[in-house]
């Protein structure tokens, strides 16, 4: 039985989502907690949406895990248990028995990231310190949203990854706005239909270096074209960042998205923010 669980942490206590030896993991956690509350013979495997980076944050991750077909459970009762073994950093919002097709990774359409900055004279609200970086030189929104136009669309993001072995570069970013929020944060959302590691994180290194003056609007999309990572591209810190939805197609076309994600993108990569 596949099963879809719907999921938010805080990143900051774990070296990323991926299972690491010895080391702290989000993934971990969770196999862990599942094991426990439906005493497995052997952990279940969870297969997440967007493989995010140590200190990275959701709102709105998403993951598939298949289960033995004699697990006797309720989705309301599985949450409570979970609720119940994990960590205050991690919650399962929501659990459900996946529909036929149903890829927490391939099936998904897009994903969207925000990325928050403070931009102010002193540091953030201390209450927000965890979740948003501080800048040390005002930005200029409009310049920001200006060297956002260049990028959209279907690319080669070579230039804002970091290259894996086997793994394609080109993504389609669908929305890359900037704007300042009535309590002064500088909030970026990032919609893409997937994400290749590092790309959200260079992204933003590459608009507060516009944002602050150091670069004109149309040297981003300069960096884009040429494929290759630029030392000007700052890869700004993980704890600004976090996911905040994955979004599906309807039921009838999971199978089907899937299999051209599979085709298109390849297994082999992984990601930091996909």
């Amino acid at each position: 039985m596949r099963w879809r669980l719907d999921l938010a942490y805080d990143g900051a206590a774990y070296r990323g989502w991926a299972t690491q030896p010895s080391l702290p993991s989000v993934q971990q956690a969770i196999e862990d907690a599942l094991a426990l509350v439906l005493r497995l013979e052997e952990p279940a495997r969870l297969t997440v949406a967007g493989r995010t980076d140590t200190g990275v944050h959701a709102r709105g991750q998403v993951v598939h895990v298949d289960l033995p077909d004699d697990v006797d459970i309720d989705a309301d009762h599985l949450v409570r248990r979970l609720d119940r073994v994990l960590p205050d950093d991690i919650v399962v919002r929501a659990a459900r028995l996946a529909p036929d097709g149903f890829d927490a990774r391939f099936s998904a359409l897009r994903r969207r990231y925000v990325y928050r900055i403070w931009d102010g004279p002193t540091g953030p609200d201390p209450l927000h310190r965890n979740h948003v970086v501080h800048h040390h030189k005002p930005l200029d929104v409009s310049a920001m949203n200006d060297a956002a136009v260049g990028v959209l669309g279907e690319h080669d993001f070579a230039a804002f990854c970091r290259r894996r072995e086997g793994a394609s570069t080109v993504r389609s970013l669908i929305q890359l706005t900037t704007r300042r929020t009535d309590a002064g944060i500088v909030e970026t959302t990032v919609v893409a239909d997937a994400f290749c590691h590092s790309m959200v994180r260079s992204l933003m290194g590459a608009l507060t270096a516009v944002g602050e003056g150091r670069n004109e609007p149309s040297w981003m999309t300069r960096v884009l074209k040429a494929k290759v990572r630029d030392s000007r591209v700052k890869v700004m810190p993980a704890h600004g960042l976090t996911l905040e939805e994955v979004v599906y197609p309807a039921d009838s076309q999971l199978a089907e998205r899937a299999r051209e994600s599979r085709q298109f993108r390849g297994t082999a990569e992984s990601a930091e923010d996909d």
